[in-house]
């Protein structure tokens, strides 16, 4: 496992910064404790927040892999998280990874849009 803490190494390219600004709009307009967004090969982009309702429980990251997946997406090039917590839940590198494999970048940001971290799927 791949993993980056210094500021330098996880200042997101262009692209990532998208994944992350379009993942805090959806945390904030939502109101969710997080918010997510991913690429997919094609540079389309799929948005979600946390999913929680008393029959279903998702995380904002699992429901954007979902929504790739159920738009016909057949791989990720980057998943990003806006999150309190300090880390990807493994199950949500386990969703990044079924579809975009071991390598794909998973960026994990504040609530500030501040990269924390960030960790290959795999």
């Amino acid at each position: 496992m791949t993993e980056s803490t210094d500021p330098q190494s996880t200042a997101p390219a262009a692209e990532d910064r998208k994944l992350i600004t379009l993942a805090r709009s959806t945390r904030a307009r939502n109101g969710v404790p997080e918010g997510a967004a991913v690429r997919d090969e094609t540079g389309r982009t799929y948005v979600a927040g946390t999913v929680d309702l008393g029959s279903l429980k998702l995380s904002a990251l699992r429901t954007a892999v979902a929504m790739a997946v159920a738009s016909g997406a057949k791989s990720l090039e980057a998943a990003a998280v806006v999150t309190e917590a300090g880390t990807p839940a493994d199950e949500d590198r386990a969703a990044v990874r079924d579809l975009g494999g071991p390598q794909t970048p998973v960026l994990l940001a504040g609530p500030d849009g501040t990269v924390r971290l960030t960790i290959q799927a795999g």
